[in-house]
């Protein structure tokens, strides 16, 4: 790029920036120094390229959404949380906020992801050992007891019965006496990668994404601020997969899901900055940043050339991070403190959204107290002490940091090619089905798995207190212990609430639920009339289970 363009840029930059509300922070370093909030090539230098990379809040957005970069808003405190029951979560949730969290992000229990009722017989011994039991609407009134939904974005990391999951959050905000069309949060909803990576699905895809259909079109008509879709590389990458996959493999969801909102009659530039991503934050800092750098790149020009949208919002790529748990080792716990603040940092440093930062005993058990605590400071440390914040795209113009993102975007794209040959009909949905049925993705992930295993295996790759320095005068963590009593109380609860509630009701709501599933109806608004009667989340998902079938993963060999 020649030097007149790069300086039309910077002049571009500096307008946006001087109009942009800025953050009442001391943006100098530790010893006094002002710094810029932003840096690029010296005035008169031509720099090959650099189109590529340009300004921060200027397309294709390499550098950032936004031209003030955390001087206008620093990245939002995300933790993700959630075990037991809801009353033991809930404590754990004002402690969060309290202790400075920005916004919630829900962990489900087991039975609770696979739209099975707490008394089911599928769900013994697992209710609240992996987050938080949620039967009905009256469970997801007491999570959220002293919380203002209305003033609390709130995340939801749920795939399979997102949707009377999110049904039973807004009846507990309508409880609560909020503006329902106000509420803004993130559903994850993401069912392509769970048949992908993370396994727990209810039905065949197509009835999933009938769902994800509608659920699209209530958000869009209802509740604009909502993001209905979270689509998720963290479970990609979590499974095995390289950088590069985990960032082809989302994508490619992504524009799956963008396709889907275009047959439903939806306008992209509507229903496209609804869409966020979760991405993994492993431990290889530079290509971390690199992959984080080029989501961007690739999500703009894609959303702009291949599907339309012109306005920039529809364009950009929202992304909350969240630490790798399988970076976490129970040899040494405590090595996972200092693993999770340099995933945190490179989460920081790629410009992130929101971060969630894995706490050091996860490995082991769910957090206790004390670690989610350090976890939390991780991210003000970084936020407060750092520096970090003060210059957007710090890395940015780094010849290594460059040529590492478009090495990662050009792998990346590779792939996009690979898929859409699956299908052979031009589009990347039918791409995805087909990888999905002839078990594409999960082979090439327990390739990548496979092959770094036989490197660490090897000493190739190492891991302090692994596989390298393996000495320790460390002892053994105490960890929280999830009672089975919680269990026993719960299935307690829920068997009071199904006998004080208005059976026919229940009964009835359902019914006219599973009538409009029959139809092309939008299934909203008979599924919240269920939540409204108490009907609980296994009884709506078995009610659509007669419907619509249930999946089982073919057998491969």
């Amino acid at each position: 790029m020649d030097p007149a363009e790069i300086e039309a840029g910077r002049q571009r930059w500096a307008g946006r920036y001087a109009a942009a509300p800025i953050r009442d922070a001391d943006f100098t370093t530790l010893s006094g120094e002002e710094v810029e909030p932003v840096y690029g090539p010296p005035e008169g230098v031509e720099v090959p390229g650099f189109e590529r990379v340009g300004w921060p809040g200027e397309f294709p957005y390499t550098r950032g959404l936004y031209p003030t970069g955390y001087r206008g808003r620093s990245w939002t405190i995300r933790q993700f949380a959630g075990f037991g029951n809801a009353r033991q979560t809930n404590e754990r949730y004002k402690m969060i906020l309290g202790a400075g969290g920005g916004g919630l992000s829900v962990a489900f229990d087991m039975p609770t992801l696979m739209g099975r009722d707490s008394d089911d017989p599928h769900a013994i011994g697992e209710v609240g050992h992996c987050g938080v039991a949620v039967d009905s609407a009256a469970d997801m009134e007491v999570l959220f007891d002293g919380i203002d939904l209305a003033k609390t974005t709130t995340s939801m990391t749920i795939s399979g019965p997102a949707v009377p999951i999110f049904c039973m959050y807004l009846v507990a905000a309508e409880r609560q006496g909020a503006d329902v069309g106000r509420l803004d949060g993130t559903l994850q909803t993401d069912i392509f990668k769970e048949y992908i990576a993370q396994k727990e699905w209810i039905f065949a895809p197509e009835p999933h994404l009938r769902l994800i259909g509608d659920l699209m079109e209530y958000c869009a008509a209802n509740i604009p601020r909502y993001k209905p879709l979270s689509v998720s590389g963290y479970h990609i990458r979590e499974a095995g997969a390289t950088a590069a996959q985990e960032l082809a493999f989302t994508l490619a969801d992504g524009f799956a899901y963008v396709e889907l909102g275009l047959s439903r009659g939806l306008d992209v530039n509507e229903f496209a900055p609804g869409l966020s991503f979760f991405f993994d934050a492993h431990v290889d800092f530079f290509e971390e940043i690199a992959k984080f750098r080029a989501a961007r790149r690739i999500w703009a020009r894609w959303l702009r050339d291949r599907y339309g949208a012109t306005d920039p919002r529809a364009q950009w790529l929202r992304f909350h991070t969240q630490t790798a748990g399988v970076s976490l080792t129970a040899q040494q716990p405590y090595n996972n403190v200092v693993r999770t603040a340099v995933e945190a940092l490179s989460a920081v440093l790629g410009g992130t959204n929101s971060l969630h930062t894995n706490a050091l005993d996860e490995t082991l058990a769910l957090p206790t107290d004390a670690s989610a605590e350090i976890a939390l400071r991780t991210q003000q440390v970084l936020m407060e002490e750092t520096g970090v914040a003060n210059v957007a795209d710090p890395l940015g113009g780094s010849w290594y940091v460059e040529a590492l993102t478009d090495k990662v975007e050009a792998a990346a794209e590779e792939i996009f090619a690979r898929i859409e040959a699956l299908g052979g009909d031009g589009t990347m949905t039918t791409g995805v089905l087909r990888g999905i049925e002839d078990g594409w993705f999960t082979a090439a992930i327990a390739d990548s798995a496979f092959t770094y295993q036989q490197a660490l295996e090897k000493g190739a790759k190492r891991i302090v207190g692994v596989n390298c320095h393996t000495g320790t005068v460390t002892t053994d963590l105490e960890i929280l212990r999830v009672s089975h009593e919680v269990e026993r109380e719960q299935r307690r609860v829920l068997g009071e609430r199904r006998a004080g509630r208005d059976a026919a009701a229940v009964e009835g709501a359902l019914a006219r639920m599973v009538e409009a599933s029959r139809t092309d109806a939008n299934l909203l608004p008979p599924m919240l009339d269920a939540v409204r009667a108490e009907a609980t989340l296994g009884e709506i998902c078995d009610a659509l289970r007669n419907v619509w079938g249930s999946y089982r993963e073919p057998a491969r060999f």
